[in-house]
């Protein structure tokens, strides 16, 4: 389906933190330079009929004020819209609310930049127990629909691409991505024992099959 390699090292992953009236929150970024003009790249991720090709079904009106929702995931309100630079939303998923904001930026070299934020409050205890790796190895699933319909790939479909995070491939995928989201955690200041503890874990609840004990995203 892809060269594992080559996309876990063209993403960049970072962690940080924001303070919102609620508190304090964690942020998790995700980005990737991609061979497509800034208004191709937008639409792709703007356009009703193009994000089913790439990600997942999704109902709605994609307009600023508008609600969407996902097929069997999150959905929100669209709250700031700059076309075709930058979109924030709400993300809503099994009765908790966190922030998306999504950003587009011309490359010098013909590349357009695609970067995700997701802001979220995060308790402690949920932190420690499974990191930023939690959220994070699913946007690097995410993001891999994205690449492959730049490249002009044919369309995902979902449950080929459900099957392939438990195929060899999507297995190996997903052990790199918990590594990268690892380091990107030391690197923000977690102790490296907790965050390879946390990493280890997370690891092994997105590589065993739901029969086998995992419990269901």
């Amino acid at each position: 389906m892809i060269d594992v390699n080559h996309q876990i090292n063209a993403v960049r992953r970072s962690i940080g933190s924001r303070v919102l009236e609620a508190g304090e929150a964690r942020t998790l970024t995700i980005s990737q330079a991609y061979e497509a003009d800034l208004d191709d790249v937008w639409d792709a991720c703007t356009n009703i009929e193009r994000i089913p090709r790439w990600f997942l079904p999704v109902s709605g009106e994609l307009r600023l004020g508008g609600r969407y929702q996902f097929e069997g995931q999150a959905g929100g309100t669209i709250e700031r819209c700059d076309p075709p630079k930058s979109f924030a939303a709400t993300w809503e998923y099994g009765g908790q609310t966190s922030w998306i904001e999504v950003r587009l930026t011309p490359e010098e070299d013909g590349r357009t930049r695609f970067e995700l934020e997701h802001i979220a409050h995060v308790d402690d205890q949920m932190w420690e127990q499974y990191g930023p790796g939690a959220v994070g190895i699913g946007w690097d699933q995410g993001i891999i629909g994205l690449a492959l319909h730049l490249s002009g790939a044919p369309a995902v479909d979902p449950a080929e691409g459900a099957a392939w995070q438990l195929s060899e491939e999507g297995v190996a995928f997903a052990k790199l991505s918990s590594e990268r989201w690892r380091d990107a955690s030391i690197e923000a200041g977690t102790d490296p024992a907790a965050a390879t503890a946390a990493a280890d874990r997370v690891t092994a609840f997105y590589t065993t099959p739901p029969e086998e004990g995992a419990p269901e995203s």
